[in-house]
């Protein structure tokens, strides 16, 4: 097994000191050292490319791949390009829901400028999954005065009806981004410096999901954790929770019965209470059926 991997001066440093006593004699033209650990031959160039090769050349190179991620310069690089991804005008969108069994799947899309970004901070805007339910009643709102944006919620009547073995959740959540962004960019017009999703899908995927769309969004930029990094994405979060919250608030007032968020034990528990009030009929109108809840509540009521 042969790996590559590209090291900063800092780690070169440090490799050099590391395998220092393990270095072969050998002299190799452009190569700074060769080194032999176990089973594994480390050589470095000038270059400043490090070849791994052995059976365990993955595991030696991965733990100076993690030491790369570490270092100064890498840290700065990624301050770098988080602070380009948030000081921007930008349109971005984040979903809420899809791990509910309760309540239904919400994706709103939000357009930024630069000049809301201090309006923003001041109210405390962040990702919705860290702030608590009743801030983000009352900060949602005043987002809403303020920014551009385009939800769609989608509930469970619908999911189960949508969800099937060729149409899993990402594919719904990737239907459910495209539909705002492409709704907020063409009704607004607004001038942004990048379109942001948080991922949840390679960019080749999220694609071939929208396959069958009429019209697609395209330049999108994706990123892990982008609700952290952009404050679009944020308010796309904050607003599809708050969203999220109305129509639970509402199904549990149908109901006559105060449902939990999630799908753990809890949930088991009501969604049982449900069907022995108002029949499975109703848990399949109110619920995500794919979730293994579902099989869980019915199996204890049957057996």
């Amino acid at each position: 097994m042969n790996v590559v991997i590209k090291v900063n001066d800092e780690l070169k440093e440090k490799m050099i000191e590391y395998y220092k006593d393990k270095k072969r004699d050998k002299v190799i033209p452009y190569v700074v050292f060769q080194a032999q650990e176990e089973d594994t031959v480390i050589t470095m160039y000038e270059s400043g490319k490090v070849m791994f090769q052995g059976t365990s050349a993955d595991v030696d190179a991965a733990m100076w791949g993690i030491q790369l991620e570490n270092t100064k310069e890498k840290k700065e690089e990624k301050k770098k390009v988080e602070t380009k991804f948030y000081n921007c005008n930008a349109v971005g969108s984040d979903e809420v829901g899809t791990g509910d069994y309760f309540g239904p799947i919400v994706v709103t899309a939000s357009y930024v400028r630069k000049e809301d970004i201090p309006f923003l901070e001041k109210l405390g805007v962040g990702d919705s999954k860290k702030i608590d339910d009743s801030k983000i009643r009352k900060i949602a709102p005043e987002i809403a005065k303020k920014i551009k944006y385009r939800s769609v919620i989608l509930n469970n009547c619908e999911y189960n009806k949508k969800y099937k073995r060729d149409i899993n959740m990402n594919k719904i959540k990737a239907i459910m981004h495209n539909r705002v962004l492409y709704q907020l960019i063409n009704e607004e017009k607004p001038r942004y410096d990048y379109i942001i999703v948080d991922e949840f899908a390679r960019e080749a995927r999220y694609y071939q999901y929208l396959n069958d769309q009429a019209i697609v969004q395209k330049d999108i930029t994706f990123m892990t954790k982008a609700e952290d990094k952009n404050l679009a994405v944020a308010c796309g979060s904050i607003i599809s929770r708050y969203l999220f919250l109305k129509e639970f608030d509402k199904l549990s007032d149908s109901l006559h019965i105060p449902l939990p968020k999630g799908a753990g034990r809890d949930v088991d528990k009501i969604g049982e209470e449900i069907v022995e009030k108002y029949g499975e009929e109703k848990l399949k109108e109110i619920a995500k059926i794919n979730f293994k809840n579902t099989d869980r509540i019915l199996h204890t009521l049957i057996y």
